[in-house]
C-alpha cells in the first residue's frame, strides 16, 4: 500500500549529514520526497512510497547517523499524492 508521512526530528540533527543520510536511505528504499533543514533547528522529511519502506525510514530517523541526538521524531501521514519523482535534499 502507497503512503505518505510528513515527518519533524528534533534534536541535534543540524551539521551531521543527517539529510544526506536520510536522501542515501531513502533511495535505496525507492521513497520519493524531500528532506530539509529548518530554522527551529530540527529536519522536516516528507516521504512517499510502500508502507514497510516508510516505517524503515522512520525507524532510521529516530536513530539517525553518528554524531546525531535525536530526541523526537513526530510522524504526520497525510493523503498520498505521488507528487515526487524523486527524493531531494532542499535548502
Amino acid at each position: 500500500m502507497m503512503k505518505r508521512v510528513r515527518i519533524i526530528i528534533s534534536g541535534d540533527v543540524q551539521g551531521v549529514y543527517f539529510r544526506a543520510n536520510i536522501k542515501e536511505n531513502a533511495v535505496m528504499l525507492d521513497l520519493n520526497g524531500f528532506v530539509r533543514n529548518l530554522s527551529d533547528g530540527s529536519v522536516e522529511a516528507v516521504f512517499e512510497g510502500e508502507e514497510s519502506d516508510i516505517e524503515e525510514i522512520i525507524d532510521y530517523c529516530k536513530e539517525g547517523p553518528r554524531g546525531a541526538k535525536v530526541l523526537d521524531v513526530d510522524v504526520e501521514e497525510e493523503e498520498f499524492e505521488d507528487e515526487f519523482e524523486d527524493f531531494e535534499v532542499r535548502d
